[in-house]
């Protein structure tokens, strides 16, 4: 069950995010720890998540979350990086992991199958592009639910 103040922390901290090129990808407040402890994952818009984009989030919404009291006690404040999600779900997750083993899941069947596996090449703004044993695939993204790596292990 979701904490009932992570709707208050998520409309504070999404607008700072934005103005530091950053997206909240993952919001928690474990108040099963003493002091809680209030984890937020951030995501640069265009490159790497550095440590120091974590910092800078982290100061503006620890001034922030202090100046609306939303969290009335004490509560430790980590804010860090997801690291590489096995989902690919943006154009540079689709550059960085051109020619990866990839697997497609459909929305509905398309030529008879609703998963297809194969070597990542591309995505447009149409189709994701794979090759499977050298042959090449298109599959139109109308239909593509989710796009992930294979094996991958995180």
């Amino acid at each position: 069950m979701a904490h009932p103040l992570l709707p208050q922390i998520q409309a504070v901290a999404a607008p700072i995010a934005a103005s530091l090129a950053l997206e909240v990808v993952h919001l928690v407040f474990q108040t099963n720890q003493s002091p809680p402890v209030l984890r937020l994952d951030v995501r640069h818009f265009d490159q790497d998540t550095s440590l120091e984009d974590c910092e800078r989030m982290s100061r503006a919404l620890e001034a922030a979350l202090e100046e609306t009291e939303i969290i009335p006690d004490a509560y430790v404040l980590e804010v860090s990086s997801p690291g590489v999600s096995s989902i690919l779900s943006n154009d540079r997750d689709f550059v960085s992991f051109k020619g990866f083993p990839v697997t497609v899941q459909l929305a509905e069947s398309y030529k008879g199958q609703t998963r297809w596996e194969g070597s990542l090449v591309r995505r447009d703004d149409e189709f994701i592009y794979l090759t499977q044993k050298g042959r090449p695939v298109k599959i139109p993204r109308s239909q593509v639910s989710q796009v992930g790596l294979v094996d991958w292990v995180e």
